[in-house]
C-alpha cells in the first residue's frame, strides 16, 4: 500500500498504518514526556545548579540527533521492524537505572542510551504518518499523529514534574520504562506500513537535506524557546501547582494547534500559518518575561506559546517534506526531527546559561526576540515554488 491508495476523504486515523503506528508510538512518547521536565528538577533537588540542570536534557537530545541522522540508512540495511523495535527497547529498558544514582554524570549516561532510542522513534513515526496518506492530506495526517500522541503525554510532562517535586521520582523512572510494552505492536506495524517507506529510493540525500534545512531552522528556533519553557518554568515556580498547570495548558493548546495547523495548511497553504504563528509565540514569551511572578501571565503566556509551538511544528514538517519531494520524505523527516531535538537540547543548556546571567525573565525576552527574527525566514521557505 502507498499513500496514493488511501482515499482522499474519510478519517485519517482509520488508515491501518496510522493505527499501528500510534499503538507502537504512544508508549514511547509517554516515556520521553515523563522525564523531559522531571529530570532537570530532580537534578536540582539533588544538588545541581540551575545552569547545569539542563545538561541531562542536552545529552539526551544530542544522542537523539546523532541517531536521527543515521535512521534512514539503518532502515535501508536492517529493515523497519528491527530498527523500530530496537528504538523502543533503548528508550524504555534503561529508564529504571536512573534510580541507581543521582549525579549528573550518571543521569546523563542513562539519558544517552534513551536518547538514541527516541531518535529512532521520532524519524520513523513522522515518515510513516506522512507516507500513509495522499500528499494533499499530509498536514492532517501529521496533525492527527501529533494530537493522538499528545493525549497520553499531556499528563506525563506536568505529572512527571509534580511527582518529582513531591519526592516521588522513582515512580517517574518506572513509568519511563513503558516503551518496552510497545514491542508487541511492532509486527502489526510492519505488516501495515507502506512498502515504499522501507525501500531505498536510490536517490541522493543531499538535495533533500538542503531543501529541508530552511523550515527546519525555523523549527529549531521555536523548539529552543520551548526548552526554556518546559525546563526552567518548574524551577522558577517551585511551588509546583502553577508550573504544572502551565505545562498542561502548553501541552493541550500545542496539541490542538498542531492538528488544526495541519488541517489549515492543507487548505490555505503554509504561508498563511507559519509567520503569524511565530508572532503569537513571541507574544506568549513576552508575557512570561513581563509577568513571571503572576499566575495569570504565566498561564496566558504558556497558552500563546503552546499555540505557536503546535502550529510551527506541523507546518514546518509539511513544508520540509514538500520541498524535499516524495523520495526525500524520510531524509526530510530526519533533518526536521534533528532540528526539533537539537533546538530542545541546545535550549535546555543555553537558556540555563542565560537565566543564570540575566535572570529567567530576561532570558524569555531574548527568546521572544529570536522568534520575531525568524519571521523573514518563514516567509522565504513558504514562498510558492
Amino acid at each position: 500500500m502507498t499513500g496514493g491508495d488511501v482515499q482522499e476523504t474519510g478519517a485519517v486515523w482509520r488508515v491501518p498504518a496510522v493505527r499501528a503506528l500510534l499503538a507502537a508510538s504512544v508508549l514511547g512518547f509517554t516515556s520521553y514526556a515523563a522525564t523531559l521536565s522531571a529530570l532537570p528538577s530532580y537534578a536540582v533537588r539533588s544538588g545541581a545548579g540551575v545552569a547545569a540542570a539542563g545538561l541531562v536534557t542536552t545529552v539526551f537530545l544530542a544522542a537523539t540527533v546523532l541517531t536521527q541522522v543515521a535512521v534512514p540508512r539503518l532502515v535501508a540495511r536492517r529493515g523497519l521492524g528491527p530498527v523500530f523495535a530496537a528504538g523502543l527497547l533503548a528508550l524504555g529498558a534503561p529508564a529504571p537505572l536512573y534510580l541507581l544514582g543521582d549525579s549528573l554524570a550518571w543521569l546523563s549516561a542513562v539519558s544517552t542510551v534513551r536518547g538514541a532510542g527516541f531518535g529512532v522513534l521520532t524519524v520513523l513515526g513522522s515518515t510513516i504518518a506522512a507516507r500513509a496518506v495522499p500528499e494533499s492530506r499530509r498536514g492532517e495526517a501529521l496533525g492527527v499523529y501529533g494530537l493522538a500522541l499528545a493525549v497520553p503525554t499531556l499528563a506525563a510532562v506536568p505529572g512527571g514534574v509534580a511527582l518529582t517535586l513531591g519526592g516521588h521520582f522513582p515512580v517517574v523512572a518506572w513509568l519511563a520504562a513503558v516503551p518496552v510494552l510497545g514491542l508487541a505492536a511492532v509486527p502489526a506495524l510492519v505488516r501495515a506500513v507502506p512498502g515504499a517507506v522501507t525501500q531505498a529510493s536510490g536517490q541522493p540525500s543531499g538535495p533533500a537535506v538542503r531543501a529541508s534545512l530552511g523550515p527546519s531552522a525555523v523549527l529549531l528556533v521555536v523548539t529552543l524557546a520551548g526548552a526554556g519553557l518546559v525546563t526552567f518554568l518548574p524551577i522558577a515556580r517551585p511551588d509546583g501547582l502553577v508550573a504544572t498547570a502551565a505545562l498542561l495548558v502548553f501541552g493541550v493548546v500545542g496539541a490542538v494547534a498542531r492538528w488544526g495547523g495541519g488541517v489549515l495548511a492543507d487548505r490555505v497553504g503554509s504561508r498563511v500559518v507559519l509567520p503569524p504563528a511565530l508572532l503569537v509565540g513571541a507574544a506568549g514569551l513576552a508575557a512570561l518575561s513581563l509577568g513571571l511572578g503572576s499566575d495569570v501571565a504565566v498561564l496566558l503566556g504558556a497558552a500563546a506559546f503552546g499555540a505557536a509551538f503546535g502550529g510551527v511544528q506541523n507546518t514546518t514538517i509539511v513544508v520540509a517534506m514538500a520541498r524535499a519531494g516524495e523520495h526525500g520524505t524520510t531524509t526530510a523527516s530526519a533533518v526536521w526531527n534533528a532540528a526539533f531535538d537539537a533546538g530542545t537540547g541546545i535550549g535546555a543548556l543555553a537558556v540555563g546559561v542565560l537565566a543564570a546571567a540575566l535572570g529567567l525573565d530576561l532570558a524569555y525576552a531574548v527568546l521572544a526576540a529570536a522568534l520575531v527574527l525568524a519571521v523573514p525566514l518563514a516567509l522565504r521557505v513558504t514562498r510558492p515554488r
